[in-house]
């Protein structure tokens, strides 16, 4: 079957979601590289199996989200995303779950790597006895991977929240659907839990005591 075409729509999605993760993926994936520019809507709406009316609904999403430059009268350009885009484009790889590039779950994390001893020094500055609570060990997880995913993520959205910077916590939300499926897999290791228990002890600590270069 030719790259994008698409021969039924998944029933839990409704036409014009579709239409924007086909064209999420197609973009991704490079059938329509940066700075060219789409078919026209009847060629598009015919290649991806929605009415006209849809497609548009479609290209509205995409427009706004920073994917593509509608200009009235002009063909429609595929934007470079990785140049041009903002948090709404990363909102969107994750949710339409289309192809990611090399190492971007990497990339992502090492975003969190750099962010995160800023925001969990200021949380600590700012509100150390809740964090401190937060990682009591009655509300500590089970001993499992998706109970460390979640617990692990509520953590960090709770030390970006008390750091009183509400854009960390704008860019954690960023790629939150995608690290909490992945983050499921890295703590169905015992070693990764057992690394992460040892942290989550060390910040306890730290928050108890106020120690916010320890917290950092």
């Amino acid at each position: 079957m030719p790259p994008g075409v698409i021969t039924s729509l998944p029933p839990q999605r409704r036409p014009a979601a579709h239409a924007e993760g086909e064209l999420v993926s197609l973009i991704l994936s490079r059938h329509f590289p940066p700075n060219t520019t789409l078919p026209s809507e009847r060629e598009l709406a015919l290649q991806l199996g929605v009415t006209r009316p849809t497609l548009r609904e479609a290209l509205q999403r995409l427009e706004r989200d920073g994917w593509i430059d509608v200009q009235h009268g002009k063909s429609t350009r595929v934007r470079d995303i990785w140049r041009e885009g903002g948090l709404n484009v990363l909102a969107a790889v994750v949710r339409n779950g289309g192809p990611l590039p090399d190492r971007f779950v990497t990339n992502l994390l090492e975003v969190r790597l750099a962010m995160a001893p800023a925001y969990a020094r200021a949380a600590v500055d700012a509100d150390a006895a809740v964090i401190a609570a937060f990682l009591s060990a009655e509300n500590r997880p089970e001993q499992n991977g998706e109970a460390f995913a979640d617990f692990d993520w509520a953590l960090h959205l709770a030390l970006t929240t008390a750091s009183q910077n509400p854009v960390f916590t704008l860019i954690l939300n960023g790629f939150g659907d995608l690290y909490r499926v992945m983050a499921v897999f890295y703590f169905e290791e015992a070693a990764a839990r057992r690394a992460s228990t040892e942290f989550y002890d060390a910040l306890q600590l730290a928050a108890r005591k106020g120690q916010v270069d320890k917290a950092e």
